[in-house]
């Protein structure tokens, strides 16, 4: 006696419905009935056209409906777009309190998640928040207000890196990562120059691709200073219009940051027109001079692929853990 078989035919909502794989369409014309217990599932719409008739049953518990499927066999059923929580457990009960005489049960995936699939989740979450009926305070928010969080998030996230803390690295990302998707949300409600998240990843993908030539054209790069002087000459290319080196290089960063930022313009532009700054310390330290041997360390650290401000913090956090030991507190 040949045995029936039970197909479970999965979908994901991220994907256009009737993008469906070619085994499960066979599976779907093939079938002598198709059962669904989700009447909002978004492939109704797209198996109706294409003439496949499916009956809805009741949602009910995993052990009933996975009772009900088993004896309505052969058949399709089309999982709902929670994942039908324990039914494939009730499924496997059945399968080994009835061996011999329960379906062949197969496992079928209609349509899956690619990667980055979960961006598609947040642009709508997003979509959700910023529309009528959504979360006033977000609703509210505009990029000028939202510039606080985004510098705060970014100094979390280095933190985050610099202590190799995984779990907050991971927390962190998202978060940042929220700031991307909730500025690019605000720039698509522009009046007269809006710009979607797909006009700011189509703009970085673009950018990526021209400025790895030796990846995506014919242009040769083979190591690290090669790569680094093909993206300074593409750059410069792209930025013909600027008249200093120096142009481009945003003034509101940490101060730090800043200084190293302008010493690594200069360097790469060969620019020898302003002498370094003298490293050493005078004999009296006036906001003036301390700016200047400041400027001289950076200037040093630069030469010497140093990052003066992530070594700053690495010596600033030993600094607090040394004066916590002190105080006999545990860091």
């Amino acid at each position: 006696m040949e045995t029936s078989k039970l197909t479970l035919l999965t979908t994901t909502h991220r994907i256009a419905p009737g993008l469906l794989s070619w085994p499960a369409w066979q599976a779907l014309h093939g079938a002598p009935l198709v059962l669904a217990a989700d009447r909002e599932h978004p492939q109704l719409p797209a198996l109706a056209q294409a003439g496949i008739k499916v009956e809805q049953i009741e949602r009910t518990s995993a052990p009933a409906l996975a009772r009900e499927l088993t004896e309505r066999a052969p058949l399709v059923f089309l999982g709902g777009q929670d994942g039908d929580p324990g039914l494939t457990d009730a499924l496997a009960r059945i399968a080994v309190e009835h061996a011999g005489e329960a379906p062949e049960i197969e496992l079928l995936p209609g349509s899956y998640d690619l990667p980055g699939a979960r961006l598609l989740d947040l642009v709508a979450v997003m979509d959700r928040l910023r529309s009528p009926g959504g979360c006033p305070w977000d609703a509210e928010q505009t990029h000028d207000s939202l510039v606080k969080y985004l510098v705060e998030e970014a100094y979390e996230l280095v933190e985050a890196i610099e202590e190799g803390d995984r779990a907050t690295l991971r927390e962190e990302l998202g978060d940042v990562l929220l700031q991307v998707f909730f500025h690019s949300r605000i720039g698509e409600e522009h009046a007269e120059d809006p710009f979607s998240i797909d006009d700011v990843a189509g703009d970085i993908v673009d950018k990526l691709v021209y400025r790895h030539p030796h990846v995506f054209a014919d242009s040769d790069a083979e190591t690290t200073d090669q790569v680094e002087a093909n993206w300074e000459a593409l750059k410069a290319a792209e930025k013909q219009d600027r008249e200093s080196v120096l142009d481009g290089v945003p003034s509101g960063l940490p101060a730090l940051a800043y200084a190293a930022k302008l010493v690594s313009r200069v360097r790469r532009a060969d620019f020898t027109g302003v002498p370094d700054a003298p490293y050493e310390l005078p004999a009296e330290l006036t906001e003036e001079s301390a700016g200047a041997l400041l400027l001289a360390v950076v200037q040093r650290a630069h030469d010497a692929r140093v990052d003066p401000d992530a070594a700053l913090r690495r010596a600033a956090r030993g600094y607090r853990a040394a004066v916590r030991a002190a105080e006999g507190l545990a860091d």
